[in-house]
């Protein structure tokens, strides 16, 4: 993954289009958008775009289609499909299975929180850029996530599997403050009021085993959650 990636955008509504456009933008992404099915594939043909923001109901067909035009195209020097993240309305369920059951990478629901949705792409782009096995650094903790290590400052650090997977989650994210609910669902897959309490004493067994020296990385936001970062000057 890299900053100059290029962002499709697919949405009908132009506040809504503008909003998914500039907010990458923001965030050191090449955008470009579509408010239809037939301008998306015209636009994706003339330039492949590393990752497609993709609304389900458009006005002249829906999104799925979309894809398969898409999938059928693919633009050479790809290895492998253009990543989808798909864009859907809320308790729409059987949009959410019929993306995935066509190979999207993820799906957002509206009302999306914009930091979340920019951590999904970069999650997405890491995930399929050049299907590279996906190692994630900040400072000199590093995690293999095919692997399954993690060595701070090239030392192994063994960690059971709730423990790399909420590391994963921060590294992820890393320079983002995560909520504790949001942990909580990513990370414990809980979609209702879990015991946040979990959440702390994790971090807690996280500090003892990666952060246990100088520089800190994990940091408490207080009345917020967490943030993985190196220390500010």
């Amino acid at each position: 993954m890299t900053e100059t990636d290029h962002l499709l955008v697919v949405d009908d509504e132009a506040t809504v289009r503008e909003l998914l456009s500039a907010t990458p933008r923001f965030a050191g992404f090449r955008v470009s958008s579509a408010a239809n099915a037939a301008e998306a594939v015209a636009l994706a043909e003339a330039e492949p775009p590393d990752l497609v923001l993709l609304d389900v109901m458009l006005p002249d067909t829906d999104g799925f289609e979309v894809v398969r035009r898409l999938r059928e195209r693919r633009p050479a020097g790809r290895t492998g499909p253009v990543p989808v993240l798909f864009l859907t309305a809320r308790g729409r369920q059987a949009d959410k299975v019929t993306g995935l059951s066509l190979g999207a990478d993820d799906y957002v629901t509206k009302p999306f929180d914009l930091e979340e949705l920019i951590a999904r792409i970069r999650a997405i782009l890491r995930r399929t850029a050049g299907h590279r096995p996906e190692v994630l650094t900040v400072g000199a903790l590093a995690l293999d996530a095919e692997g399954r290590q993690v060595t701070r400052g090239g030392e192994p650090v063994r960690l059971s599997p709730t423990e790399f997977r909420l590391l994963h989650y921060l590294m992820e994210n890393a320079g983002r403050v995560v909520s504790k609910a949001e942990i909580l669902e990513r990370v414990w897959r809980y979609d209702f009021g879990g015991d946040s309490g979990i959440v702390d004493t994790y971090i807690s067994y996280l500090r003892r085993k990666v952060d246990d020296t100088e520089p800190k990385l994990i940091h408490t936001v207080h009345g917020t959650g967490y943030v993985m970062r190196e220390p500010r000057p």
